[in-house]
């Protein structure tokens, strides 16, 4: 064990050791990275929800969307034995703070409210430890989607494609008439985003699982990455050459300007159109990437640390209770451009595409194939996620082979193990 962790397992026992039963007026200091636009508006909603319910919110946020910054915040209050409440954190990292012992088990709320009826499992495994919830999941981000411009496809006689045979075929036809086929942004996370989709379209279902979920190195090492690898080479073809350090905002920007034809990009993009007044199926189409019945997820959570106070352990609650609300869980997601977390939401509200993620998530709920994101830290975080990053983005920027980079992955990913 290292300094920071038997540290860091010394605070959490004296906070633990300092929390108290009584019942006492809800009270939570809220540590967040939603600081803008329609995050910022849920969040004001939230806290709207549960000051009418007699509580007291104190707004921590910490700018930053990628939470970055949050997270060494966090990491600070945690080891000097000062909490937050309730903290926005996701995926494995909700794993690694439960294993130090330091979130609240939610079993009392979660039962009374019958959690495990309207979610699907591959999110309780998210916010759950040990079989209990420690976590209270906010949404779903589904990440394997294709945005297109509708009237960009039509100048070739294309549709979005279904298979990536159809997508080469589009994308040869989009640049023989001038047209950029793929709009991309030259980021690491992007770069792997589209990787992580071509992974669940060139291998399946199951090699997605042993490959970027389980670190098989048979998978990592196996002709089938090649496959992926010889994909994303065929895919850096297909963006324009200005594409290094674009922001994913202003590639959705060119697909609705007709600049180009499609976007692989999480359903966050849905909210740039939405913002320039585009409706979809007219204006823009959003179909997933080709494959057979995958979901890539991405899934914010708050998870409860051990607080002292029975003040601040009835705010949890009342938190915890709120957040997973049939209510709010409309209210947030219609600003955020995600779908719920739970399957019970009304859907009027909601738009085509998020109607069609949502029959979309409980197919592959259903039928096993719903998984978390790579790129977006629900299948990997911390070292793991970097190597694949790394060397997903050293091979779409440069000459690298494909037998070379499935050589760097297996060696990367055994160094971050």
């Amino acid at each position: 064990m290292t300094y920071f962790s038997k540290a860091l397992v010394s605070a959490v026992a004296l906070t633990v050791a300092m929390a108290a039963p009584a019942k006492a007026d809800p009270k939570a200091e809220v540590l967040h990275y939603w600081t803008s636009g329609g995050e910022a508006k849920a969040v004001k909603a939230l806290q709207e929800a549960f000051a009418a319910r007699g509580g007291e919110w104190i707004d921590a946020p910490v700018a930053g969307g990628g939470g970055d910054a949050q997270a060494a915040v966090l990491r600070a209050r945690v080891l000097a034995g000062d909490p937050p409440a309730a903290v926005q954190i996701k995926g494995p990292n909700i794993q690694e703070w439960a294993e130090a012992g330091a979130l609240a088990d939610l079993s009392d709320v979660a039962e009374a409210q019958n959690w495990d009826a309207v979610l699907p499992q591959t999110i309780q495994d998210i916010v759950k430890y040990e079989g209990n919830y420690v976590a209270v999941p906010v949404n779903v981000h589904r990440v394997d989607w294709i945005w297109a411009n509708p009237e960009v496809l039509a100048k070739v006689g294309a549709d979005v494609p279904t298979t990536w045979d159809e997508f080469n075929a589009t994308a040869d036809k989009l640049l023989a008439a001038g047209i950029i086929p793929l709009a991309h942004g030259g980021q690491p996370w992007q770069d792997a985003t589209v990787f992580e989709t071509v992974v669940l379209g060139i291998g399946g279902v199951d090699f997605y699982r042993k490959a970027l979920v389980d670190l098989d190195m048979d998978a990592l090492g196996s002709d089938t990455m090649v496959a992926v690898f010889d994909q994303m080479r065929k895919m850096r073809g297909y963006v324009d050459p200005d594409f290094p350090g674009r922001d994913w905002n202003l590639a959705t920007a060119m697909v609705m300007r007709g600049e180009a034809a499609m976007q692989i990009m999480g359903d966050w993009a849905k909210g740039e159109f939405a913002a320039a007044g585009l409706e979809p199926g007219k204006d823009y189409v959003c179909a997933p990437t080709p494959s057979e019945g995958g979901y890539l997820l991405n899934s914010d959570s708050f998870a409860m640390f051990n607080v002292s106070g029975a003040d601040q352990v009835e705010g949890q609650n009342l938190l915890s209770e709120l957040i997973l609300g049939t209510e709010f869980q409309e209210t947030f997601n219609l600003f955020k451009g995600s779908i719920p977390a739970r399957t019970d939401v009304p859907r009027g509200e909601f738009d085509a595409c998020a109607i069609k993620s949502m029959d979309d998530m409980v197919a592959a709920a259903d039928g096993g194939t719903l998984l978390g994101s790579m790129a977006h830290e629900i299948a990997q975080a911390g070292a793991v996620r970097g190597a694949f990053i790394d060397v997903a983005t050293a091979h779409f920027n440069s000459d690298m082979s494909s037998e070379e980079a499935v050589e760097k992955l297996v060696s990367s990913i055994k160094l971050a193990m």
